[in-house]
């Protein structure tokens, strides 16, 4: 046979192989879905240029009055999808929460969190899926989290008496960094049992270190957005500044290990907090006969506690002052918060409000709600990574997506919130929605402050506590008023840029003990 010939055979033999190809091809093309409508772009930047970074909740909410509940975006080489409905909002996290239950590979994110140890940044797989169990099971279980019931009642009766000192001297209360200092000690103490003093030398290098750390956490790094000039990031010494934090860190929190496997000498404090509870999980699992592949090992311990701090103060913290802001601008809803609790402890003849209590303060409960509703901490939710393609009404999103919830959006929607940028609590009374029982853990999808399905916060009820427990001891204790010269309208409600909702200018408020004349 010649060469011919042996060609002929050859395309013949091949021929339904190709037509088949180009069937597959023809047919893909016709039955492929377009991707969720967006604002254009430009070339290898996509909408970098465009994106506001100051307030990227506000800003994607305008953009899909324009685009719709599902939109997308290109940030450099990065596919985003942004959800704004709550019906959408359930088809990510619910009807389809397996294919966007992943997160993002992001630098900062990935090196801080011991590439993916913990369980906020972690990729959805076995690893996350056991360090979530040992979160829900022995950390933030109901019994734990009632076990630091004395600590956080000792941390409000001390931000108290700070604040009663300052209104016996007549000055004024910088409410934001009161409140801020004791959710931060709080979780200090339940975290790794001991707390820092922000005026001495340890109490500075904490709150630095904190500080840097959050910054490297949401830096920008080419890498993630160019990944074909990420030696830029080398260049310009973002990845040593970086690492530089990385290794403060873990000098931090191997520190914070050791203290606590000096059993002879280690304070009292530090018996039952989160690293005490970790170090005997890893004691149990190297002495059991266990053949799970999953090893406990001391870098998930610092992992977590990124988690712990970074999740445990801001949110708390700006969920109480967003509420004494509301407040502030609705002094009849103050006065009626007040009156509730007063009647509450005059008929229990108490004189502060404790943890028992706050589950009979219905009006209580309400503003807080109101007030994740109108305030989430954050306001994005961690972003979503999709594991693999996916139809979404209609629209194809891609593996490899970054999605963004945007919770400050879907507590908005006009489906399902009357008035919904008026802070009414009344609306929460009777537990119902437009006749819908409304809880806080991301049941139903139009009130999602803490995240729902597998990537919900574990930390709700903790949360809950610290900021309930404060508010209602704030309101129980003192009438508050604002600067001479400064009325209610002039209460601004900017916010830092960031991935916690923190207001951007301190609230500053008179204290005046109830009871006391002017």
């Amino acid at each position: 046979m010649d060469l011919q010939q042996l060609l002929l055979l050859l395309l013949l033999t091949l021929l339904p192989v190709i037509i088949l190809l180009i069937l597959r091809h023809k047919n893909g093309r016709v039955h492929r879905r377009p991707p969720p409508p967006g604002p254009p772009g430009i070339p290898v930047i996509g909408n970098l240029h465009q994106f506001d970074h100051s307030a990227p909740h506000k800003y994607l909410y305008q953009l899909a009055q324009k685009y719709g509940p599902l939109l997308s975006l290109k940030l450099g080489s990065l596919p985003v999808v942004v959800v704004s409905t709550a019906r959408m909002a359930e088809e990510v996290m619910k009807n389809h929460d397996l294919v966007f239950c992943s997160r993002p590979p992001m630098v900062g994110q990935l090196k801080l969190s011991y590439n993916g140890l913990d369980i906020a940044l972690a990729p959805y797989n076995e690893k996350w899926r056991e360090m979530r169990k040992i979160c829900v099971l022995h950390l933030l279980s109901i019994k734990r989290v009632q076990s630091f019931r004395p600590v956080r009642e000792d941390e409000v009766s001390r931000m108290i008496g700070k604040i009663r000192r300052e209104a016996a001297d007549h000055k004024i209360t910088n409410l934001s960094a009161t409140v801020m200092s004791y959710a931060t000690t709080l979780i200090c103490r339940v975290a790794f049992g001991k707390s820092y003093n922000e005026e001495d030398h340890e109490g500075r290098r904490f709150s630095n270190l904190l500080r840097d750390a959050q910054n490297a956490f949401v830096g920008f790094y080419f890498t993630d957005f160019f990944p074909k000039i990420g030696w830029l990031d080398h260049f310009t010494g973002r990845l040593s500044r970086l690492e530089k934090v990385f290794q403060e860190l873990d000098s931090f929190y191997q520190e914070l290990i050791d203290e606590h496997l000096d059993y002879a000498n280690r304070p009292k404090s530090m018996d039952g907090d989160i690293i005490d509870l970790m170090l005997q999980l890893i004691q149990v699992n190297s002495s059991s006969s266990s053949t799970s592949s999953f090893q406990l090992t001391m870098d998930h311990i610092k992992a977590m506690l990124m988690d712990v701090l970074f999740g445990g103060t801001g949110t708390s913290a700006s969920t109480i002052i967003w509420a004494m802001t509301a407040l502030m601008k609705n002094p009849t809803m103050m006065k009626k918060l007040q009156n509730e609790i007063n009647d509450f402890l005059e008929k229990q003849q108490k004189t502060t409000v404790d943890e028992d209590d706050v589950e009979k303060l219905p009006y209580l409960k309400a503003v807080v709600k109101e007030t994740l509703r109108l305030y989430p901490p954050a306001p994005l939710l961690l972003p979503r990574y999709t594991v693999e393609n996916c139809v979404l009404d209609g629209y194809e999103v891609h593996s490899s997506s970054i999605v963004y919830v945007n919770a400050w959006a879907v507590a908005r929607d006009p489906e399902h919130w009357e008035n919904p940028d008026e802070f009414l609590p009344e609306r929460f009374l009777d537990g119902k929605v437009n006749n819908v029982d409304i809880d806080i853990s991301g049941r139903e999808f139009q009130f999602i402050p803490f995240g729902a399905g597998r990537r919900g916060c574990p930390g709700i009820s903790m949360g809950l506590l610290t900021v309930e427990l404060a508010l209602a001891n704030l309101l129980r204790t003192f009438d508050w008023e604002l600067p001479p010269g400064m009325k209610k309208e002039g209460i601004d409600t900017d916010v830092v840029p960031g991935l916690t909702m923190l207001k951007k200018n301190d609230l500053r408020l008179f204290a005046r003990q109830v009871g006391a004349t002017s």
